[in-house]
């Protein structure tokens, strides 16, 4: 497939999915034009997406974790199609959670932190979810992310409001270390046209056009420390 001139790998005889969510679009674009120079961990990876868009746009490192080694072996396949280096460091098919905790214990501070996970599964952790936004997730990666960094988060539980959502953002901001810098939208061929859509019975994903709400964190830390 071809997006904005890349192309990705697709698995059509993989499962529920073909490996590229496309209301996550916005999102690709955003990295490849933001992530210039920066050092980006890509949590929960899966086809490596995300992470690629980055790379393609002049980030200076992306390390790719999933539990999923069919699921990265398919993002070196897309890594190949666009002429870009494979490095085997740079793709973890580890635990989430015991990854973090090896990345802490080595002081790896990156510029940005994806975090986009499944909406419900499992690991060394327990069971984790994004009904609650996702806050066990985003604690375990906060302190990975160097001082001026950013933390974005992809929840797409559909039974949690936009206004919960944001609740929990402005929770998380209070300590004055987080500070939401932008929302990302997700595009109108994914989310209906007007003349397409019904009333779901879900709850409203208002300010987000959609189930799948994104928000980008700016990080300050106390300790003042960057990347590098």
């Amino acid at each position: 497939m071809r997006e904005d001139g890349l192309r990705y790998a697709l698995d059509l005889t993989g499962g529920h999915d073909c490996g590229l969510y496309l209301d996550t679009r916005q999102l690709r674009a955003w990295l490849r034009s933001q992530m210039g120079g920066a050092r980006l961990l890509n949590c929960f990876a899966y086809t490596g997406s995300l992470g690629m868009a980055a790379l393609a746009g002049g980030a200076a490192e992306v390390l790719h974790l999933d539990r999923s080694r069919a699921a990265l072996n398919l993002a070196k396949r897309s890594y190949t199609l666009n002429g870009l280096p494979i490095r085997r460091t740079d793709f973890w098919p580890a635990d989430f959670w015991a990854a973090c905790s090896r990345l802490r214990r080595e002081e790896r501070l990156f510029d940005a932190v994806v975090l986009d996970p499944p909406f419900q599964s499992a690991g060394s952790g327990g069971r984790m979810g994004l009904a609650d936004g996702g806050l066990a997730l985003l604690n375990k990666v906060r302190p990975l992310v160097a001082d001026g960094g950013r933390l974005v988060l992809v929840n797409n539980a559909l039974y949690l409001s936009g206004q919960a959502f944001m609740a929990t953002l402005e929770d998380l901001c209070t300590d004055g270390y987080l500070r939401l810098a932008q929302t990302i939208g997700v595009d109108e061929d994914c989310r209906g046209y007007p003349a397409t859509r019904r009333e779901s019975g879900l709850p409203d994903p208002a300010p987000f056009a959609h189930s799948t709400k994104i928000a980008v964190l700016a990080v300050r830390r106390k300790d003042g420390r960057r990347a590098g």
